[in-house]
């Protein structure tokens, strides 16, 4: 038994619509859908969401937790929206606004341009910090993803784009 999908999604002020196996939540932040898998059936009861596997089969039994969790990503999303703070960490290592666009600067010849995909918002509070605010978590953990990879910690002096709170593994460096 899956200890996350037993769990109901309360819907806390999103308006939720099941047609056939997509899943549509409509909220203050905007409007996300969900295809969900034929091996796992969804109901609302009682203003929550219910998510149970259609059978016993091993196919069923993982499907079943994650979608409820991308459901309540999805409810969580319309309604209150995700945040992802990341740090530039490194002498020159800077961030800033170009419109609505990410111009970063991490010790390349030229700036990285960082195009703000829709429903996306970027804020720059210090040049050294970047807020990602949107209301889809996957998306937002891809973007996050695709701007660390400009520019990884790496493990000597800990220069890089880390998110925000990440401990970075130093080793130790030569000996004479």
């Amino acid at each position: 038994m899956s200890r996350i999908g037993k769990q109901p999604v309360a819907l806390a002020g999103a308006t939720v619509t099941i047609d056939g196996d997509i899943i549509k939540a409509k909220g203050p932040q905007g409007e996300l859908s969900f295809k969900v898998h034929e091996q796992v059936s969804v109901t609302i009861e009682g203003g929550v969401i219910v998510v149970s596997p259609k059978n016993d089969s091993k196919l069923a039994r993982s499907l079943w937790g994650m979608s409820r969790s991308m459901i309540a990503n999805m409810v969580e999303g319309v309604t209150k929206g995700f945040e992802r703070t990341l740090e530039l960490v490194g002498v020159g290592y800077r961030a800033a606004m170009a419109g609505k666009d990410l111009e970063l600067s991490l010790g390349y010849s030229h700036p990285i341009i960082y195009k703000a995909p829709t429903g996306v918002t970027f804020a720059v509070p210090k040049p050294t910090e970047i807020k990602i605010t949107g209301k889809d978590k996957q998306e937002l953990g891809q973007i996050c993803s695709e701007i660390r990879k400009y520019r990884p910690p790496e493990p000597y002096k800990g220069k890089g784009v880390r998110y925000a709170g990440e401990t970075v593994r130093r080793k130790e460096g030569k000996k004479k």
